[in-house]
């Protein structure tokens, strides 16, 4: 599975950001109980979300300093 590029997320809106930073960061919680109690969990799936979050905390600092 190929890491998600920048530019498939530099259209959202700031309040669309936000709900997805939140959402990823609800879904590695998830991720890191499902690992606790030792339940079926693709560990790959902690690289993509932490990237995709990356991501979004890049894009919107920067927005942030261009306003």
């Amino acid at each position: 599975m190929v890491l998600p590029k920048i530019q498939s997320i530099e259209n959202l809106k700031d309040s669309e950001i936000a709900i997805k930073i939140l959402d990823l960061k609800k879904e590695l919680l998830n991720l890191k109980l499902k690992q606790a109690t030792r339940q079926n969990l693709k560990s790959h799936l902690f690289k993509h979300k932490k990237h995709q979050l990356a991501q979004l905390l890049t894009l919107e600092t920067q927005r942030k300093n261009i306003n």
